[in-house]
């Protein structure tokens, strides 16, 4: 969340900030009347606490100076102040709940670099690669046994079976068979090997309690795009984003031992709540999909390397995939709840004509590590909150629909990626008769 000593000592920077991402002046103006209640409730609270307190001290030397009269008007004051107290502490609590719960709801303060924008159409390209493009090769020009849909390809090949995912599961839980699993078990394995040197592997649980998804901000905002399993309290995870923010939750890290770089392949699941009829065929948006995420908790100073070292590795694995991709810079209007700056990979899938996001790159300052608590010791002994960064590397869904349709050959089989052969054996080339 936003950090209120910031609204309190610039509050018309941070209002000015927030109304580029669509929060109205009102609202933070009523943000903070409820942190000026909350603080002067709190200050009465303890007032009449050390009240009480003093009484009772006075009420105990009374009584050693057997002043009984005194005594019991000294008792009958402090439960009157009391009682009073109490009072104050649950107005005052009533207020910090409502102070919370706005706050909760308020997305972060976007970087000055940030775009102005409405939508996703008001996002900014930034620059594009292509295989060739060093040499001089303009942008490809794709075959027709390319300009088929990965669908399509899948169905032909037996490679993904949509309908058996829906009669298993509903619509929008593909599944993949024989060499596309395998395929999607090699990119996946690709990519840790390819971070592992820097950064540590965890398998963290596909569930999460809601406060650790509160921690990323993907709850409450987004609470209908989430599968809950009420039963239990828990959410299935919509990014390894969530345990990964959480690893460290209430915790105080030493400057010494940060960056802490940290890797994950997951499931992830989310109900795409608001895609109905739109984007739903094949692999373009689905319900369940493994994902590879980087994350790292860092200091402020840390934190532009950090995200510039994600990116790279992200457009790393796109240019070894030898796959045409984009990156853009996400406008206010399409930034993340929790997003300080976004950038956005999108690679080129010639089989349904569109440019696909694979990766989010993001940096949320200190507002996820303010939800999770998590700090960090200074050489001087004081304290302070991390910055939190994490980016895909990569969604596979989209990778997987981008190769079959990039590396499609004249005769329908798909001839994949070298960098996968230590993956894949023998089967490079997935064809009809291919196992």
């Amino acid at each position: 969340m936003i950090d209120l000593a910031q609204l309190r000592r610039e509050p018309e920077f941070v209002k000015a900030a927030l109304a580029r991402r669509g929060i109205a002046n009102s609202t933070m103006d009523e943000i903070t009347l409820l942190d000026v209640e909350h603080r002067r409730l709190l200050q009465e609270a303890e007032r009449l606490r050390a009240e009480v307190k003093d009484l009772s001290r006075k009420v105990g030397e009374a009584r050693r100076r057997t002043d009984i009269v005194g005594a019991d008007k000294l008792s009958a004051r402090s439960r009157e102040l009391g009682d009073l107290e109490r009072e104050a502490t649950q107005a005052t609590e009533a207020v910090a709940t409502a102070l919370r719960d706005q706050l909760l709801m308020i997305p972060n303060v976007p970087a000055p670099d940030v775009p102005e924008g409405r939508d996703e159409n008001d996002n900014v390209e930034m620059r594009r690669w292509w295989v060739g493009m060093d040499e001089g090769l303009p942008f490809p020009e794709y075959g027709e046994h390319q300009r088929v849909a990965h669908w399509d390809i899948g169905i032909e090949l037996g490679i993904l079976d949509i309908e058996a995912g829906a009669k298993l599961a509903g619509s929008m839980f593909p599944l993949y068979r024989g060499a596309g699993a395998r395929l999607l078990r090699s990119l996946g394995f690709f990519a840790l090997n390819s971070h592992m040197a820097d950064y540590e592997e965890i398998r963290p649980p596909s569930f999460a309690l809601t406060e650790t998804m509160m921690s990323t901000g993907h709850l409450p905002k987004s609470a209908d795009d989430m599968y809950a399993i009420e039963r239990d309290g828990l959410w299935a995870i919509p990014t390894a984003e969530v345990p990964l923010t959480s690893m460290h939750r209430g915790e105080i890290l030493e400057e010494s031992k940060l960056p802490i770089r940290m890797t994950a392949q997951t499931a992830c699941f989310r109900r795409e709540a608001g895609a109905a009829g739109r984007d739903t065929r094949g692999l373009l948006r689905v319900h369940e999909f493994d994902k590879v995420e980087l994350f790292a908790y860092c200091t402020p100073d840390q934190s532009d390397d950090a995200f510039a070292d994600i990116l790279a590795r992200a457009e790393g694995l796109l240019q070894s995939l030898g796959l045409t991709y984009r990156v853009l810079r996400l406008c206010t209007g399409d930034l993340g709840t929790s997003s300080a700056r976004t950038f956005d990979l999108e690679v080129f899938s010639p089989g349904v004509d569109r440019w696909l996001e694979v990766s989010s790159v993001s940096w949320f300052r200190d507002y996820q590590a303010r939800r999770a608590n998590v700090r960090y010791r200074t050489p001087d002994g004081s304290t302070a909150l991390v910055h939190t960064v994490n980016g895909s590397a990569l969604a596979w869904a989209r990778i997987w629909a981008a190769i079959v349709e990039t590396y499609r050959q004249p005769d329908g089989s798909i001839a994949l990626p070298s960098v996968l052969s230590p993956y894949m054996g023998d089967s490079m080339t997935i064809g009809p008769k291919a196992s």
